[in-house]
């Protein structure tokens, strides 16, 4: 057997309340040694659930039909994964197979420290001192890139940045040299400049260790930088398959073409034409602004916001972009009341938010939206759609309840083109692009003049991230008001914003129209921003990746 992996006519179906749902229908797939092959699609496609049935980690409601061929490290023969039994299944992970989860924090254990961690999975296939174990847990570690590794071995996951953590995840799937690895949107949630490491440590991986890799994402830029084979799914099934070059070249299927024309590019957006800024009166100003988190026990706080200054016209769209803690959502949410100023001056809609009182400020707050990064925790359960979008309605004294906002309510779930019999539907009942659109809706029942959006798009697949990145603009016309749009990706900010600000601890380090910053960025770290970011185009992807490298040296 040449293939590390091979699945033959794979049907997965999983049993439900209201009958048999089929999730993966007929797929076939192979993976060679050293090879990445990536499976592509929107939410629901099937990709995860064929890539977790590699190492049978399917729910118990779920039936298969088929093979999956998994190849050992060490042996030749192959061994049909659903045929094994859960004890068999265990001698496999780690050793033959391993896998990298979409969030890390949800995989590492927050009650012990790193070591232990990476010492569980060894000590699961065979005996090993405490000594050895701390020994190969220092290994990996320094193996995936994190610093100082004899010492941080004793930390917690969260004394780990998001970037540090998903490398800790990468190291412990290597720790028992598998020959497959699977990585399950390893790069969803980080900035660019983060997930530029990561796709070259899986690169790294590939050559240096001569692991095959299954790359389970929606973001085809990292497609472009690291895949040789694109294995494309829609409703179940594989609709195209290709090498990477001729796929993003001449993709054969309509709905592969669909998905490609769905990817935002840097300079397709505003930044291929000057726009002047609006003549219109601030609605948010900021001199030497400062936001400081007060510390515990009396010690030293820590400045997320050093001294900044900006400003949004009214009717205008502010792009901030930036790395993980460089204070973007901190702004957002001061602007929204939610985070207290401690220095300098920030004037939102008239009202100095820097020693503002509560009682002073409720009034304004109807004045202003807030469109939340996930959703999925920003809305009550307990709540129907309805309830949710009637919420801002009743806290203001608009309505009294949720019946008497219904009129309202629908007329906010038509603008953000949902049918209204969704108002009866709970949260969990919605897909994840959905209950953006609801947050949308949410967002503009008090029809506010501002809106803050903390990076709404980021955890949506790149066909529903097109459809809100459009509905967006679309209400941003017919309602008017300004916004605040922070991201990390640069592309999409280019679809929205007219204007971007450039942030790095804590600092607006540039700022400017689009067709500066992204056409001429006179910052070193804007420069790298943009070279980080990964554009669907594997040669025109290699020459960023070279100039990334450039840069760094």
């Amino acid at each position: 057997m040449s293939d590390v992996v091979k699945i033959e006519d794979l049907v997965v179906r999983f049993a439900t309340d209201e009958g048999s749902v089929l999730a993966v229908d007929g797929v076939s797939l192979a993976v060679g040694e050293r090879e990445v092959l990536a499976i592509v699609g929107e939410s629901g496609s099937g990709k995860t659930v064929t890539a977790r049935a590699i190492l049978g980690l399917l729910p118990e409601t779920a039936t298969t039909r088929g093979a999956v061929v998994l190849r050992g490290r060490d042996s030749s023969d192959g061994v049909d994964v659903l045929s094994l039994s859960p004890g068999q299944l265990r001698q496999v992970r780690g050793r033959d197979a391993a896998m990298v989860f979409q969030e890390p924090s949800a995989v590492l254990n927050p009650v012990y420290p790193i070591w232990w961690q990476i010492a569980e999975g060894l000590r699961a296939h065979g005996r090993l001192s405490r000594a050895d174990a701390r020994a190969r847990a220092v290994e990996m570690l320094e193996l995936v890139g994190i610093p100082d590794p004899t010492h941080r071995i004793d930390h917690f996951p969260h004394e780990f940045s998001g970037g540090q953590k998903q490398r800790i995840v990468i190291a412990m799937a290597l720790a028992l040299n598998p020959g497959l690895i699977i990585a399950d949107e390893p790069t969803t949630a980080l900035d660019v400049t983060v997930q530029a490491e990561i796709l070259d440590l899986l690169r790294r991986l590939r050559d240096d260790f001569g692991s095959a890799i299954v790359l389970i994402t929606h973001n085809m830029g990292v497609v472009a930088d690291l895949a040789d084979r694109v294995a494309v799914m829609y409703q179940g099934r594989v609709v195209e398959q290709a090498p990477v070059r001729q796929l993003f070249a001449v993709p054969q299927d309509a709905y592969t073409q669909r998905l490609l024309a769905a990817v935002p590019r840097v300079g397709a957006g505003h930044s291929q034409r000057d726009t002047p800024e609006p003549a219109t009166a601030n609605v948010v100003e900021a001199k030497r602004l400062v936001i400081q988190y007060p510390a515990r026990f009396g010690s030293g706080g820590f400045t997320a916001v050093r001294g900044v200054d900006f400003h949004i016209h009214a009717g205008e769209v502010l792009g901030l972009v930036g790395e993980s803690g460089s204070g973007k959502t901190t702004i957002g949410r001061a602007i929204a009341g939610l985070t207290p100023v401690t220095g300098g001056s920030l004037d939102v809609l008239g009202f100095e938010m820097n020693g503002v009182r509560e009682r002073r400020f409720r009034a304004v707050r109807g004045d202003i939206g807030f469109v939340f990064q996930d959703p999925g925790t920003s809305f009550n359960p307990l709540l129907t759609i309805a309830e949710c979008v009637a919420e801002p309605l009743i806290v203001h004294g608009r309505a009294r309840t949720a019946r008497d906002a219904r009129a309202r309510v629908d007329e906010l779930l038509d603008a953000v083109q949902l049918p209204t019999v969704y108002g009866e539907r709970f949260p969990h009942e919605l897909s994840g692009g959905q209950r953006q659109r609801v947050s949308f809706a949410r967002a503009l029942a008090l029809s506010p003049s501002l809106v803050v959006l903390d990076e709404p798009t980021s955890a949506l697949d790149v066909s529903v991230q097109a459809r809100v990145l459009e509905l967006f603009g679309e209400l941003q016309r017919q309602f008017g008001f300004a916004a605040l749009f922070i991201s990390h990706d640069l592309a999409v900010v280019d679809q929205l914003a007219t204007r971007i600000a450039v942030m790095r601890n804590g600092e607006i380090i540039e700022t400017g129209p689009n067709s500066q910053v992204l056409g001429s960025p006179q910052h070193a770290y804007t420069r790298r921003l943009l070279a980080s970011l990964p554009v669907p185009d594997p040669d025109a992807q290699a020459e960023r990746r070279d100039a990334l490298r450039a840069l760094g040296d």
